[in-house]
């Protein structure tokens, strides 16, 4: 390392055409720049420099040497600049792992004026509904749903995403719609498990009135979205974050049930690895969610 410090100062006394002009570019003192040339001269048994009163000229070693020292100061400036860059401006992959439930077009939207914004910029998405290893899928952001466990990565909350139960338009009708809790125990339901649990467990509220359930799903999945394909299919009773369903509800391919009871919130996290620094295309996409997702989250 000792080496392409003072192969770099050689570099700067040629581009400054003396020792002072190289002493001022690199706020050095003139007897270290000196000392730097010599070292090489004495290491490679050679003279770099021709040394006068008035000027300095390149020996015709120096000469050669000083090419293989401009391309070296050349690279390292250009990979300074890439990482100035990279920190300034969001570009590079950008890697970010979600719930399956966030493929349904939240995700899209945040992002997709981040990307037209930033040509440089490409985005790899990654949907688990299991909590995978950040560092070992290199994953730059995360999204993670529900209380988090202990941990030493980095997490931001966000926002809460309230929770809906819902059903199609032609489920309601067959088979009515529900006007108590209790009335859910003879409904088909379609339940979201990460354990593959087929229990469905449900606490519901309204006012000071607070009711839990342990129901039979007919249909468990671990997966949001194919719990809300069988709903939309007309299957079953579904708990769906009200932000992912909003354009159901709009269309009235779903409807609320029981829409006067409240389940708890699902709290919505921002994960990034523990990182002293985070490159700028982590810190946009960090602003694009926040503001897209909190705002869903209205």
């Amino acid at each position: 390392m000792d080496e392409l410090r003072s192969m770099a100062v050689f570099a700067t006394v040629i581009e400054q055409g003396s020792m002072n002009g190289a002493a001022r570019a690199l706020e050095m003192t003139p007897s270290a720049v000196s000392q730097h040339v010599r070292r090489l001269e004495r290491q490679h048994g050679v003279t770099l420099l021709h040394r006068t009163t008035r000027k300095l000229s390149l020996t015709e070693a120096g000469s050669l040497f000083y090419q293989g020292c401009a391309q070296m100061l050349a690279a390292a400036r250009q990979a300074e600049s890439q990482l100035t860059a990279m920190r300034e401006a969001p570009s590079g992959e950008l890697r970010i792992s979600a719930p399956s439930g966030f493929a349904g077009g939240v995700l899209g939207e945040a992002l997709a004026p981040l990307l037209a914004a930033n040509p440089g910029l490409s985005l790899q998405l990654f949907f688990h509904d299991e909590l995978v290893d950040l560092t070992d899928l290199r994953i730059d952001l995360a999204l993670r749903a529900g209380n988090l466990p202990d941990s030493t990565q980095v997490a931001r909350y966000l926002c809460d995403w309230p929770l809906l139960l819902c059903a199609a338009p032609g489920y309601l009708l067959a088979a009515g719609a529900p006007q108590q809790p209790a009335e859910l125990h003879r409904h088909a339901l379609i339940g979201v498990n990460p354990r593959g649990s087929a229990q469905f467990p449900l606490q519901l509220t309204r006012g000071e009135d607070v009711v839990r359930l342990r129901l039979p799903a007919r249909i468990a999945s671990n997966s949001m979205l194919s719990a809300r394909a069988f709903a939309l299919a007309g299957m079953g009773i579904a708990l769906q974050p009200a932000p992912e369903i909003r354009r159901e509800l709009a269309a009235g391919l779903l409807l609320p049930v029981l829409p006067e009871w409240r389940a708890p919130a699902l709290p919505i996290y921002l994960v990034t690895p523990r990182r002293d620094a985070q490159p700028a295309k982590v810190r946009h996409a960090l602003a694009a969610l926040q503001a897209a997702l909190g705002q869903c989250a209205d």
